[in-house]
């Protein structure tokens, strides 16, 4: 789970997710949309990867990258149940109810 809060902590890989959420995008694509080197592209990857956050897809010289959207709702469902913000019930989020006096 660190890692993956580690991943979603900067907004560069935020966006990064936003765009890939809609469908794989090769490394290049998503470069378009960002105003950085390509090295500081490639940690961001890396990162995200570490987290697994992402699949990486290589033929030839081009990389595909496609969420695991899976992954990223098991952390945060985790990190729910942690703080005590809800509680699964066969396999789904529910919220928690407090009982009030």
């Amino acid at each position: 789970m660190n890692l993956v809060f580690k991943a979603l902590s900067d907004p560069t890989r935020r966006r990064i997710l936003q765009l890939l959420r809609d469908r794989p995008m090769t490394a290049g694509q998503i470069a378009e949309h960002f105003h950085c080197a390509k090295p500081t592209l490639s940690a961001h990857f890396a990162v995200l990867r570490e987290a697994d956050l992402v699949e990486s897809d290589k033929v030839g010289t081009t990389i595909t990258y496609s969420l695991k959207l899976s992954v990223l709702e098991d952390a945060l469902l985790s990190f729910a149940e942690t703080v005590g913000i809800g509680v699964r019930s066969g396999g789904k989020l529910k919220l928690a109810t407090r009982r009030t006096k």
